[in-house]
C-alpha cells in the first residue's frame, strides 16, 4: 500500500461512510446499541407525532414484504392497543438489526431517534484523524465531495454536523443513501453520477467493501479500497484487483483547472 494517483478527469470524490470516514466501531458500539436499548421509550414518547406513526407505516409496510423470511417479526394494525403495536415495533426493529439489514424504513426511524441523541449531545459523530485534513485538501483544490452511505441522509448530516471535529457538512455539496439504489448495484452509482451532472469517470469512490468497488467500477468510476482498523479482512484476489489505501493523505488529486 502506497500512495493513490487518481486521473486527472476526476473531479468529484463519493465516499462511504462506515470504515472509510468513519470507525467501524462507532457504529456497532455506539449508534446501534443507542437504538436499540431506547426505540421503544422513543417510540412511547413520540406516537402522537406525525412524523413517527410515518416510520412506523414505513416499517408495516417493509414487514409486509418480509413475512416470509426466517424470524420475521410482524408489526400489529392499529386495531388493537398501542403498546401491543409498540412492541411489535420495537420486535422488527430489533429482528431487522440482528440481521444487519439496511432497508430505508429501518434507516429512516434509526435517522429520527439519532437526530435527537446528536442534538441532546448524548452522541458525537467520530471521524477518523486523516479525514478533515484531507476533506479541506480537496476543496481547496475545487473537487465537489459527496456521501453515499447506507445510512439515511439524515442520519449522515447528524454524523457530519455534530462531529467530533464541529460542523463539516460545509464540506459537502451532496448526500445520497439507499433511495438511490444498492450500494452492490452498478445502477446506483450511474444514478448519483447523473445526479451531480457528471459522468462516472470523473469520480473516484472509496469504500471499504469490495462489492461496492466492483459496482461503482462497473459503472465508470475510479475505486480504491479503504483499509483501516477493525475493516474485514481481503482476500488475497482483493487486495489484487483493488488500490489500497490505508489513509486520506495517500491520495494524490489533480487540483481542477
Amino acid at each position: 500500500m502506497g500512495s493513490l494517483t487518481v486521473p486527472a478527469c476526476v473531479s468529484t470524490v463519493l465516499l462511504d461512510i462506515e470504515g472509510t470516514t468513519t470507525p467501524i466501531t462507532f457504529v456497532k458500539e455506539i449508534l446501534f446499541p443507542y437504538i436499540q436499548d431506547n426505540v421503544k421509550e422513543y417510540l412511547e414518547n413520540h406516537w402522537q407525532e406525525e412524523e413517527c406513526q410515518e416510520d412506523v407505516q414505513h416499517l408495516r409496510l417493509q414487514a409486509e414484504k418480509d413475512c416470509e423470511l426466517d424470524g420475521f417479526a410482524p408489526i400489529p394494525k392499529n386495531e388493537i392497543e398501542v403498546q401491543q403495536i409498540i412492541q411489535g415495533v420495537v420486535d422488527n426493529v430489533h429482528w431487522q438489526m440482528s440481521l444487519d439489514r439496511k432497508t430505508t424504513a429501518l434507516k429512516q426511524l434509526q435517522g429520527h431517534m439519532w437526530r435527537a441523541a446528536y442534538a441532546s449531545g448524548q452522541v458525537k459523530g467520530e471521524v477518523y484523524a486523516d479525514v478533515v485534513p484531507a476533506l479541506r485538501k480537496w476543496k481547496e483544490a475545487g473537487k465537489q465531495l459527496y456521501i453515499f452511505s447506507s445510512g439515511s441522509v439524515e442520519a449522515q448530516k447528524l454524523l457530519f454536523g455534530y462531529s467530533i471535529e464541529g460542523d463539516l457538512l460545509e464540506f459537502f455539496q451532496g448526500h445520497f443513501d439507499t433511495t438511490v439504489g444498492s450500494k452492490v448495484e452498478s445502477a446506483s452509482y450511474r444514478k448519483i453520477a447523473d445526479h451531480i451532472g457528471c459522468s462516472t469517470e470523473n469520480i473516484l469512490f472509496l469504500t471499504d467493501i469490495t462489492k461496492e468497488a466492483k459496482a461503482a467500477e462497473e459503472a465508470g468510476m475510479t475505486v480504491a479500497l479503504v483499509v483501516r482498523p477493525g475493516n474485514a479482512a481481503l482476500t488475497d484476489e482483493e487486495k489484487a484487483n483493488y488500490p489500497l489505501i490505508t489513509s486520506f493523505e495517500q491520495i494524490t488529486l489533480h487540483p481542477v483547472q
